[in-house]
């Protein structure tokens, strides 16, 4: 496993791609393990997200769906 210096993260505050811990917590997403995964980071949060809310909107139908079985 490498070392966080090794790791690649994105700078929310700058846009940019970033070696290493060189910005605080707050504005950093990561670590990727390649610049390029680090690049597409807002790319890849936006493709989970929407992959949960998917999910979360699944599963409150399908609680719907029980909730309407059980009252008949």
């Amino acid at each position: 496993m490498a070392a966080a210096k090794d790791k690649w993260w994105f700078n929310l505050s700058t846009k940019s791609v970033e070696r290493g811990r060189q910005s605080g917590w707050r504005t950093r997403i990561g670590p990727y393990d390649t610049r390029e995964e680090a690049q597409a980071a807002l790319e890849s949060a936006a493709e989970r997200t929407a992959y949960w809310d998917e999910q979360e909107k699944r599963e409150r139908e399908e609680e719907d769906l029980w909730g309407e079985e059980a009252q008949e």
